[in-house]
């Protein structure tokens, strides 16, 4: 191995921060926080967040091109490349951060098998609990997930069908464009 190796950028890692980028722009619409009354703090950002670099890295990994696994790979190590950042600017101290980091990576491996689960299935209620348990932290009742939380799926499952119809190619540059959410003016805000 030589030195310059060390300094040498993965061959996916400018598009994974692109990627990453629209999707924390996407999520950051006020109708999550407005609208359906998303927590508007860090756990509620981040879970936010989460949904969507997880129905990003979900489209990326059912690529069959072996190269959509490694841009979601990419997307991933972006994330948590920022998650590291965010802590230390907020002044997590050092000897705490890679305690943080993971646990916030466990959490968000926990919900986006949970999400990707019923995405594959086309279950909203299954995605709505996911999220009601998982955004507002609270356990669906009886008559089932709020409506916010039924909101909020139907959504996802639309952003999933919006970014299974787009060419890898265009995501391997990454460019990625996200619906509007339903308070949003006609166009699309979010897209990189």
């Amino acid at each position: 191995m030589n030195l310059l190796s060390l300094f040498r950028r993965k061959p996916h890692e400018r598009p994974g921060f692109m990627l990453y980028g629209a999707a924390v722009g996407a999520a950051r619409d006020g109708w999550f926080y407005e609208r359906l009354g998303v927590p508007d703090t860090l756990d509620g950002r981040f879970d936010t967040v989460g949904l969507y670099v997880a129905l990003l890295i979900r489209r990326l990994r059912t690529d069959p091109s072996p190269q959509g696994a490694a841009l979601a790979q990419a997307v991933f190590d972006a994330m948590f490349a920022d998650m590291d950042v965010n802590l230390r600017e907020m002044g997590v101290g050092d000897l705490s951060v890679g305690k943080k980091v993971r646990a916030m990576w466990e959490a968000f491996h926990g919900r986006a098998k949970a999400y990707e689960a019923a995405v594959d299935a086309g279950d909203q209620a299954a995605l709505a609990q996911a999220a009601q348990r998982n955004i507002w932290r609270e356990e669906p009742g009886e008559a089932g997930p709020s409506q916010a939380a039924l909101a909020l799926a139907g959504h996802a499952l639309g952003v999933a069908a919006h970014l299974a119809g787009q060419p890898l190619a265009g995501l391997l540059q990454g460019s990625v464009s996200f619906p509007a959410t339903p308070g949003t003016a006609e166009g699309n805000p979010h897209a990189a």
